[in-house]
């Protein structure tokens, strides 16, 4: 009998023009969380995609609890115990949370030669299954109505539902907050006591160090090793992952702030629940943080700004005069990009090329007699940000949807370099992405601002939002509720105190929150 669960030998997997994986191997012990990691691009999902059976391997084996397996299909994955929570959502939201988790199963009754959905059955069993990962929501309940965090809370109750033995999780705790993370975690030890193998793909080192029993490192499509997760420090997982000693992640600049570029005057939602009467001003040159709670309304304002949202009052001015933004297409026209938090809902276009999805914003610029495109000119902008941002991609002509997060994340920031906005607004800008590619994408907002380029950077990492920012602005349930200016005084405690500063009275001081309760805000 193997001392393994699972055991990948030998995988090899190539796509056009790359090869994505090049003799790679995993062992799972049964029991623990076993944690994959490595820089964007390094192959980790797509040799979870290769288990899953949405990939074939060109090359490679897999055993399960001792016995070679071929995978044909995720449906085939499942019914052998493998399920996999994705990074990037597909939920139907439309639909109840009961219909979600028995999507493509649904119990049936038979009424002679008939056969319907046994609707009773379904939700009693969502309710028994919800109830075991200890998770309060109505089976009946709009999937659309639950928050991002809820809903992966959902992909794993369904990956329960199917009695699993290898559970994947692909970068779980993305879009969750402090206490839906506690609740994953909670499941997931609950998971290993009942001897269930759980491959976790994350990119944030406290996580790591806090649930891993295990952890493999991958480079370049390659296996480099396997560690006890215990004998691993942290500056241990950063030199495998990228090969090189990264000893300043937060990048230093020094760099002259300006003048107030943009001024936001009472600005309030059509909402009255969400963001109301807020005002702030950014200065060229200064990288300025947003930082609060889940449901401070932080995204929901600067989604107002860009004209995705509608206002009930409140003014904006750019360089002193005001601008009246209806749509996105004003904001562009005022000089405002925004980077946006859901890369895959409203940030890329999948079908279409890396060139395509850099020009959508830029082709206007690029026509020769008002309707032809200068393809020339376009693929030089396009070249150019590839090897600026270091896109790991064999052209231009690559589906986006081919590339990894991180790599996804760089074309977006390419499509607004191209764009040459005076203000940027980056909503979570490193969301997904790995230490190396975190370090490139910091290094680019520096050089921005050296540009004299403004940059609103919301973060919900305290470290990065700590490390980056010149000035931070904290909210709490759509409104303003403090700014800290000074380095000195910018603390996990300082903006705790304010995130968390739900009354109105004037004058009232916030007490300070529990540092070691914060370190995803």
């Amino acid at each position: 009998m193997s001392e393994y669960l699972l055991e990948l030998k030998g995988v090899c997997k190539s796509f056009p023009g790359v090869k994505a994986l090049d003799g790679v191997n995993l062992s799972l012990r049964p029991g623990t969380v076993h944690a994959l990691m490595g820089e964007n691009g390094a192959g980790k999902s797509t040799l979870m995609k290769c288990l899953f059976g949405i990939y074939k391997m060109d090359e490679g084996e897999i055993y399960l609890e001792g016995e070679k397996v071929t995978i044909t299909d995720p449906d085939d994955a499942m019914n052998k115990g493998i399920a996999m929570v994705h990074q990037e959502l597909q939920p139907v939201l439309a639909r109840s949370v009961g219909e979600n988790m028995y999507l493509g199963r649904f119990p049936v009754k038979k009424y002679g030669p008939l056969q319907v959905i046994d609707h009773k059955k379904m939700y009693e069993e969502t309710q028994y299954w919800l109830d075991q990962v200890k998770m309060d929501f109505n089976p009946k309940a709009l999937l659309g109505s639950l928050s991002i965090g809820q809903m992966q809370s959902v992909e794993i109750a369904k990956a329960v539902s199917r009695n699993a033995k290898v559970v994947i999780l692909d970068e779980p705790t993305s879009s969750l907050s402090d206490k839906e993370v506690e609740a994953l975690f909670r499941i997931m030890n609950d998971l290993r006591d009942k001897g269930v193998a759980m491959v976790y793909i994350s990119h944030k080192m406290d996580e790591i160090k806090r649930i891993a029993d295990d952890i493999t490192i991958m480079r370049d499509g390659q296996y480099v090793g396997t560690w006890p997760a215990s004998e691993m420090t942290t500056d241990d997982i950063i030199r495998n992952m990228v090969g090189r000693e990264l000893t300043n992640v937060y990048p230093e600049r020094n760099v002259e702030i300006g003048d107030v570029v943009l001024e936001v005057e009472h600005l309030s939602s059509i909402h009255e629940r969400s963001f109301q009467d807020v005002s702030f001003n950014l200065r060229k040159g200064e990288i300025l943080g947003f930082g609060g709670l889940v449901g401070a309304q932080r995204t929901e304002m600067m989604e107002g700004i860009f004209g995705i949202r509608n206002l009930s009052g409140g003014t904006i001015k750019v360089n002193g005069k005001e601008v009246k933004i209806k749509s996105p297409a004003d904001a562009m026209n005022s000089g405002i990009g925004m980077i946006t938090e859901d890369r895959r809902g409203n940030g890329i276009f999948g079908c279409l090329s890396i060139k395509d999805n850099v020009g959508v914003a830029v082709y206007n610029k690029y026509l020769k007699a008002g309707f032809v495109l200068d393809h020339p000119s376009m693929n030089k902008v396009v070249n150019d940000s590839i090897d600026k941002l270091r896109i790991k991609t064999p052209s231009m002509k690559e589906h986006i949807e081919h590339l990894s997060g991180g790599n996804q994340q760089k074309v977006i920031i390419a499509r607004w370099l191209a764009n040459d906005p005076e203000i940027l607004i980056m909503d979570e800008p490193t969301r997904g992405i790995d230490v190396g590619a975190k370090h490139e994408i910091y290094e680019i907002m520096n050089q921005l601002a050296a540009q004299g380029k403004a940059i609103i950077m919301i973060s919900s990492e305290m470290a990065e939002l700590l490390g980056m920012s010149d000035r931070i602005y904290v909210m709490c349930a759509g409104k303003m509720r403090g700014e800290i200016t000074e380095k000195a005084e910018m603390t996990q405690e300082n903006v705790m105190a304010y995130a968390t500063q739900f009354s109105d009275t004037p004058g009232t001081a916030p007490e300070k929150a529990d540092s070691n309760q914060a370190t995803q805000i």
